[in-house]
């Protein structure tokens, strides 16, 4: 048996953009800083900031692109992938990348809208996001919800 999951909880490092295949398929990658905490030998704090490249793809890719900004922290479920490309020098590049497969918004609503405008807002001004489903996400036949079609 093989499992190749990772799950991550941190905040992202820049606003995530969506991008478009020529075969007309939404990608988005953006990356998420998550920090590690312990205590040395000697009594002191110490901390490690691990950097982790996420790629996103379909209507999770536009979720993201729509909710996330710089700062905003997010549960990330994916898998690990590496992937090689030659450089304009010739040279072998790698990069690994946890190819998402769900993302949960951790900040509470406030907090994201007040960093999205960049001004503190009450909380009792909050709006409802509005979110447009392109298909369906009950299956009829089975009355199954496919957790990767649920636009939030």
């Amino acid at each position: 048996m093989n499992l190749n999951r990772a799950m991550i909880i941190g905040n992202l490092t820049k606003t995530p953009e969506v991008r478009t295949t020529p075969n007309g398929i939404s990608v988005t990658s953006f990356g998420v800083a998550t920090n590690f905490i312990w205590t040395d030998a000697s009594g002191n704090r110490q901390e490690k900031v691990e950097f982790h490249n996420i790629v996103a793809w379909r209507k999770l890719a536009e979720i993201c692109g729509q909710y996330l900004r710089k700062g905003s922290k997010v549960y990330i479920e994916g898998r690990l992938q590496t992937r090689s490309w030659d450089d304009q020098t010739g040279n072998k590049r790698y990069i690994t990348e946890i190819v998402a497969d769900n993302m949960i918004m951790l900040d509470s609503k406030s907090a994201s809208k007040s960093a999205d405008q960049g001004s503190a807002m009450n909380s009792t001004q909050e709006e409802t996001p509005t979110i447009q489903v392109d298909e369906p996400i009950i299956n009829n036949s089975t009355n199954e919800i496919k957790v990767e079609e649920i636009p939030f």
